[in-house]
């Protein structure tokens, strides 16, 4: 239990994969532009994050590794997380479908979002057993949508705020960032 629970918070917030790793930048400064988007994209992304980190686990161990076709793990993983983003949509689609025309284009760019094929990359090498690889892939998840929240919810107030014409837009967003990004590696000297 005790594992478990460094592994998660190890992954919220000592490694996260957008402010350490740099995965998923594109989404993160993307569909962070309104909190409704961004709580949407950050369950959307939770969802298949976390599943397609536990799917591509047990391929890997017990389908790749047993029969030497290991160089087939990148087209595999892909293959994985579209399927999961198409499911996720369709559901979205069904039981949200107010949700779903507000996030858009959104949803089918998770296939796209290099965190998810990342985080599945990463916890073949890291992961110890299947229920490692699920919770490596719901802290990496956890993290994404903390990240993804918080930025949306600090420029919603940026909207507001009176901010110098040179820093309006993409500068702001970037210096936002870089400061969100020094503080969460505040968490990588923690031991």
């Amino acid at each position: 239990m005790s594992d478990a629970l460094l592994i998660l918070l190890a992954t919220i917030f000592a490694n996260n994969v957008v402010m350490v790793q740099f995965l998923g930048l594109c989404p993160f400064m993307g569909a962070s532009s309104k909190l409704d988007s961004a709580l949407g994209m950050a369950a959307a992304t939770t969802f298949v994050l976390t599943l397609s980190a536990g799917v591509s686990y047990l391929i890997d161990v017990y389908l790749l590794v047993p029969f030497g076709l290991g160089y087939l793990r990148i087209i595999m993983f892909i293959v994985i997380v579209a399927s999961l983003v198409q499911f996720a949509e369709v559901v979205i689609r069904a039981t949200q479908p107010l949700m779903h025309s507000i996030l858009g284009v959104f949803i089918p760019l998770i296939t796209t979002n290099c965190a998810v094929l990342g985080v599945a990359l990463m916890n073949v090498r890291v992961a110890q057993s299947f229920a490692g690889a699920i919770v490596y892939g719901l802290g990496a998840a956890i993290g994404f949508s903390l990240l993804l929240i918080v930025f949306s919810a600090i420029r919603e107030q940026q909207i507001e705020d009176r901010i110098p014409g040179a820093f309006r837009g993409t500068a702001i967003n970037m210096i936002t960032a870089g400061l969100l990004s020094l503080a969460f590696m505040g968490f990588a000297g923690m031991g």
